[in-house]
């Protein structure tokens, strides 16, 4: 069976390592936190927090601590707060190792876009496209298809890009890839999925 998202976020966090300084986009990439485990992994969100913790339980929430997407977290003993300007003088100084972010769109050379689909609703590109130009390494969390069936997975993205060629690594409900040359190469396959229904289900080209 494929991944849900919650195991689509588990595999995430087993991407990151002690020490590192990582950035979560919201949708699924905000599930990551409940799975670090007991990684040294100092989490930072783009409205000015640095030491995310895990999502509160009910009862627990507090409305003035929340996450780029506005949800309620949790604070750490180590956490810290600042202005915008400081948190992405952050990100675009290098000085985060790694962003999780979803997308609806990536494509075999590494494109992504996931900021807005025109003629829709467009509350505004956040910062994704600081982070992409930012971080050390990029982490795409997504659904392998649309809600018609069709691959998110592209030759060529069909949206306004975000970032060219910034992707390293999707992990998506069917599996997980890397963009090398040429294309996309399969790392592992979702429980249950086999290679050749990966391969069907996707429209980038796959490297063997």
């Amino acid at each position: 069976m494929p991944w849900d998202r919650n195991q689509m976020a588990a595999r995430a966090a087993e991407e990151l390592e002690d020490g590192m300084y990582v950035n979560l986009g919201i949708g699924i990439p905000t599930l990551v936190a409940n799975y670090t485990g007991d990684k040294d992994i100092t989490l930072q969100s783009e409205n000015g927090m640095l030491g995310m913790g895990a999502f509160p339980f009910e009862g627990e929430e507090d409305a003035d601590v929340i996450n780029a997407g506005k949800q309620t977290i949790t604070e750490l003993d180590r956490t810290s707060y600042f202005d915008s300007a400081t948190s992405f003088g952050m990100i675009r100084g290098g000085k985060i190792a790694c962003a999780i972010l979803g997308a609806m769109e990536v494509a075999e050379n590494g494109d992504l876009a996931n900021w807005m689909i025109p003629g829709k609703l467009v509350k505004g590109m956040g910062g994704a496209m600081d982070l992409v130009a930012g971080v050390k390494r990029v982490v795409v969390v997504m659904d392998h298809q649309n809600k018609k069936g069709e691959s998110k997975l592209l030759k060529a993205c069909t949206l306004p890009l975000t970032g060219a060629g910034v992707v390293d690594r999707v992990i998506t409900n069917l599996g997980v890839f890397d963009v090398v040359e040429g294309g996309l190469k399969i790392i592992e396959c979702a429980d249950g999925v086999t290679e050749q229904e990966l391969r069907a289900a996707t429209e980038a080209t796959i490297i063997n």
